[in-house]
């Protein structure tokens, strides 16, 4: 639009241009006593106006013909990677929903410059940002997306023993991962963040989860995860980003984290999921350390289940558990706290094995 304002300027000054030197050379030949031949001036006159008139009716016109049509929206099979929505459709969504969609992505991608501890909105969590656990904005495969929340919600889950919506789901990271409280339903971040997440789940089908979502399911290990070689790992492959205290490294703004704290006062408490060993042990597998992808980690499924088990042993915040798992034969395997319906002890359920575990919970389920 700033081109076509700028051309309409200059055909403007050019027909000015037109009009003064036709007027000069019309004087010039009269006091010459030849005669002016108005041809020439009027078609190019005629041109410019021309001119002027298809710019104005391109300024007049709908953005929308003369834009490309939008990227094609992608449809999931079984079998097809879910990768994310490409972010140029943002564009052509429109209204007052795609603001709401814009602001929930920049809400995952920086929440605490919203609402962390220093928060221009609010401040009610521990300067984390949802994107520090659900990577490239909740849009990478494996990498603890949301492609299947849209689709899955409202759903039962055994944590709670009740149905729960989207809205529950996301206030339960507030809660949890970020070590804070609970967002109002019905506040614009809210609104934000349920229509970015609709969005996201554009083409998955109700009740299915395409392939990629979520995390990776490492197979269990016939041994408990050993802390003091998750330990070496952790020197050898994360301290140069998370430091060798855990406590992560502040982004130059310092109010969110450019790696965030794995222990400590400023990281997840023990309500988070990423507190259960196979949860962690697949995020690091296919996303850690930095750069790698699940189609070329580094880490080996037991150095995995290893630095998993050495980071969910050093001190993080507490919680009050006691209205979790109401049905406690519903508590997943790794569940780190009792009581439990098995007699296995509580330090197995935290670093495994986990197979004599499951085949436990499987027993039981057939009686």
């Amino acid at each position: 639009m700033q081109v076509a304002i700028v051309l309409l300027i200059i055909a403007l000054l050019i027909l000015l241009w037109q009009g003064v030197t036709e007027q000069a050379m019309r004087v010039l030949k009269e006091r010459a006593g030849s005669p002016y031949d108005e041809r020439g001036p009027r078609i190019a006159k005629g041109a410019t106006v021309t001119i002027i008139v298809l710019i104005v009716a391109f300024m007049a016109s709908p953005r929308k013909w003369f834009e490309p049509p939008p990227p094609m929206v992608a449809t999931y099979t079984a079998d097809s990677l879910w990768a994310g929505m490409d972010t140029a459709l943002i564009d052509h969504i429109g209204g007052e929903r795609e603001e709401l969609v814009r602001y929930g992505r920049e809400l995952i991608r920086n929440t605490a410059f919203y609402l962390g501890p220093q928060g221009i909105i609010a401040k009610q969590t521990n300067g984390m940002n949802c994107q520090n656990c659900h990577l490239d904005a909740g849009t990478r495969p494996w990498g603890n997306n949301y492609s299947a929340v849209w689709s899955t919600y409202p759903k039962f889950r055994e944590r709670s023993g009740a149905t729960e919506t989207v809205v529950k789901r996301i206030n339960d990271c507030f809660e949890r991962s970020l070590n804070g409280t609970a967002i109002d339903s019905t506040s614009r971040e809210m609104q934000a963040l349920l229509a970015y997440m609709q969005w996201l789940g554009t083409g998955v089908d109700t009740g299915k989860k395409p392939k990629g979502s979520g995390l990776a399911e490492l197979k269990f290990m016939d041994l408990a995860a050993d802390t003091v070689h998750g330990e070496a790992i952790y020197t050898a492959k994360c301290a140069s980003c998370h430091k060798e205290d855990g406590a992560g490294v502040r982004a130059s703004n310092g109010l969110t984290y450019q790696y965030p704290p794995l222990w400590g006062e400023n990281s997840y408490n023990i309500g988070a999921g990423l507190f259960r060993l196979s949860r962690f042990a697949g995020y690091v597998k296919n996303n850690m350390p930095q750069g790698v992808t699940w189609e070329s980690p580094q880490l080996t499924d037991e150095e995995a289940w290893d630095v998993a088990a050495y980071v969910n042993s050093r001190q993080r915040p507490d919680r009050d558990l006691s209205a979790d798992w109401p049905n406690i034969a519903g508590k997943p395997v790794d569940h780190p706290f009792g009581p439990y319906a098995d007699s296995i002890p509580e330090i197995q359920h935290k670093f495994g094995p986990f197979g004599p575990i499951a085949e436990a919970k499987a027993k039981a389920k057939k009686k």
